[in-house]
């Protein structure tokens, strides 16, 4: 499975736009933009419609949370076997809008590491996403709250906060895949991300309450190519 940079990971989160029928149409059209353009792209459906999912495309298909949780009593959590069975590869931990203690972060992605899922742990500023890496997750990706669908982009309001957290976080962890979100809708938006150091770009509404979300991605997924080959 394709989990190399550059990277755009799509979350669905609980638009109409990808719910349902509509969820599964717009991760086929994420699979034709990433084999396409070669760039890694994930979805993040709601969990109901993650095993049909899983089951139709080829690209890798993340949960939007998990429980560190074991099987047993504990109702209306997301339990790791489950994911595994309905053919997810990751889980994104501690979006902005699920947000987690420390000690659930942790132990979270030891649990991602012991089902062999992916960890992808969101963080809302540089400090914070350096204490994340330093839990080693497969990948962190920090987004400013502030701007998460705001259609402004952090990589143009705030590259300083870019490059002060890949600064940070490579201090703490040099191999650290580095993603950033928050306003990402342009393509010009994704090239400035990867050139001031991440490796791709968590993004949700420039992409799912698109009109044409596969021009879009393949959009997006010719600028992180460009900006990798540069």
């Amino acid at each position: 499975m394709n989990l190399q940079a550059p990277m755009i990971i799509v979350n669905f989160k609980t638009y109409l736009e990808s719910t349902g029928a509509r969820a599964l149409e717009l991760a086929k059209q994420a699979e034709k933009a990433a084999k396409e353009t070669g760039v890694c792209v994930v979805v993040v459906p709601q969990f109901s419609d993650l095993a049909k999912i899983a089951q139709a495309v080829e690209i890798p298909v993340f949960a939007q949370h998990l429980d560190p949780i074991e099987p047993g009593n504990s109702t209306g959590h997301i339990l790791s076997e489950a994911l595994k069975e309905a053919g997810v590869a990751g889980t994104l931990i501690n979006h902005s809008e699920r947000q987690l203690h420390l000690i659930d972060i942790e132990a979270t992605i030891t649990l991602c590491r012991k089902k062999n899922l992916v960890s992808c742990v969101c963080a809302n500023n540089p400090l914070v996403s350096a204490a994340v890496a330093a839990l080693n997750p497969d990948i962190t990706s920090m987004e400013p709250p502030e701007l998460i669908g705001t259609g402004i982009s952090v990589s143009k309001a705030k590259p300083e906060v870019i490059t002060d957290t890949v600064r940070l976080v490579h201090q703490v962890n040099p191999k650290m895949r580095l993603l950033c979100g928050a306003g990402i809708s342009t393509a010009e938006d994704v090239s400035i991300a990867l050139k001031l150091g991440t490796q791709g770009v968590l993004v949700a509404s420039g992409i799912v309450k698109s009109n044409d979300p596969y021009s879009v991605l393949e959009a997006f997924a010719d600028a992180a190519n460009c900006a990798k080959s540069a």
